[in-house]
């Protein structure tokens, strides 16, 4: 099987949460089918598989409307992509699409990093569910990472095709920590700093833990960085670190007390496998795809009630509780992984090839009636 893989969304730096997901399933699947990938930018290569590679226009591109027409000279058996916003009129190739999650219906603030005239059409696409149905409805079979995410589409009756989980998972190189490794002093947060994701309550949650250094791993505007600032309670230490390194992450995780995220919505929540996968044990909200994640693994509390935060960490100060929690994530860890995945995704792609096949049939059919 042919499979091209739209890896316009890879980020030109380092990784973020869309960028890693396609770039790591691009790997995986090319063990198990002739890969090409689409860029919109040659330097995406440095975080991409050394693949034969397409450059074609930006997805935010108004040519993006007439993609189709390029890629189907191209002839692949299958297209996939690891977003929904893929171009597709006029296609001649069978097409999945991937919906990651529906935060933004109800967090409708759009990502900083998008152009000004895309983020106002981000606004009016959230306003109701009917864009959405559109885009999924175009493809031949929609993926998406999670089970939580896949019953909220159900829901709000977002697509008519088949819907297929093509999960997430660690990185395939990630180090476990020696089991021998006695508990740090140090709380790590991997995510943006968008309202959903609660930031606030993790910082108020720092009262009273005295001794106690809280990391905020990603990069920060200055004026969302000068509003934390000023939420820090007396005494306490923060660090803004502005974007780590893969290698950096990965040494920090090694050495922490635990990973914390207190995000009210995800579509998946990749820091705590990844963090369960090193053998870091996890604090999360207690929400639907939380528990899906991280399972019996995972320290849970409610998102709106710091003191159950700086409570679950003063509990990850017993030694004989911290070994259990890391034990745990490791094994709940090993229910992901990229092979899997990628498993996942020839077997969404096989479907999507007989549903194009039997549309077209149906059309040409009813065609000549």
């Amino acid at each position: 099987m042919r499979i091209l893989f739209d890896a316009r969304f890879t980020r030109i730096d380092q990784h973020d949460g869309i960028s890693r997901y396609g770039a790591s399933l691009i790997a995986a699947v090319a063990d198990r089918a002739e890969v090409a990938m689409l860029i919109s930018d040659r330097r995406q290569l440095n975080l991409l598989p050394d693949l034969p590679s397409v450059l074609v226009n930006s997805p935010l591109s108004p040519r993006e409307l007439f993609v189709a027409q390029l890629i189907n000279g191209l002839r692949p058996d299958v297209v996939v992509c690891p977003m929904q916003t893929m171009g597709s009129w006029g296609r001649n190739y069978p097409l999945v699409l991937t919906l990651h999650d529906l935060i933004y219906y109800q967090n409708p603030q759009p990502p900083g990093f998008l152009p000004l005239p895309v983020r106002a059409l981000w606004r009016l696409y959230h306003l109701a569910y009917w864009p959405q149905r559109l885009l999924l409805n175009r493809a031949d079979v929609v993926a998406t990472i999670s089970h939580t995410t896949r019953r909220l589409m159900a829901e709000h009756r977002l697509t008519r095709r088949p819907v297929r989980i093509v999960g997430n998972a660690p990185q395939a190189t990630i180090d476990v920590r020696p089991e021998s490794t006695e508990p740090g002093r140090d709380l790590l947060y991997m995510g943006s700093f968008m309202p959903y994701k609660n930031v606030e309550a993790i910082m108020a949650g720092m009262r009273g833990l005295d001794g106690y250094t809280l990391h905020l791993l990603s990069r920060i505007t200055a004026a969302r960085r000068s509003e934390l600032e000023r939420l820090i309670p007396p005494g306490q230490q923060v660090v803004f670190h502005n974007g780590v390194s893969d290698e950096l992450y990965q040494e920090l995780l090694r050495s922490a007390t635990a990973l914390v995220t207190l995000s009210r919505a995800e579509g998946y929540g990749l820091p705590i496998i990844e963090a369960m996968a090193v053998g870091t044990p996890v604090i999360a909200a207690d929400t639907a795809i939380s528990r899906e994640v991280g399972g019996d693994a995972a320290l849970y509390v409610d998102p709106d009630r710091p003191d159950q935060f700086t409570a679950a960490v003063r509990t990850l100060a017993s030694p004989n509780r911290w070994h259990s929690a890391s034990r745990a994530g490791r094994v709940q860890a090993g229910n992901y992984s990229w092979d899997q995945s990628a498993e996942q995704l020839m077997a969404a792609a096989a479907i999507a090839t007989v549903e194009y096949a039997g549309r077209t049939a149906w059309r040409r059919w009813t065609g000549r009636r």
